[in-house]
């Protein structure tokens, strides 16, 4: 399984545990899709993702990295954690 897979995977369940209870994958509808904008999470529940990537990879990420651009959707999300210096995989 690749990394992304496991990365996704690992996103999913969070969000299904945490916010919607077994939907998150329909409501995905491509990994491109922003979160924001199509409801998967508000701002609270960003902080509460940004702390569970933290703790679960053990990775601190930083305050000027977390933007829309970065955390605003799962392939943008993946693509953070796959590329930050200290992600190991998980």
């Amino acid at each position: 399984m690749s990394d992304y897979t496991t990365l996704r995977e690992t996103i999913v369940d969070w969000l299904d545990e945490n916010y919607h209870f077994g939907d998150t994958d329909e409501m995905i509808k491509t990994d491109e899709m922003s979160f924001m904008d199509n409801g998967i999470l508000d701002s609270l529940g960003f902080v509460q993702l940004i702390l569970f990537l933290e703790n679960t990879f053990g990775i601190v990420l930083e305050r000027k990295d977390l933007s829309r651009e970065n955390f605003d959707g799962m392939s943008k999300i993946i693509s953070y954690l796959l590329g930050h210096k200290d992600y190991k995989g998980h």
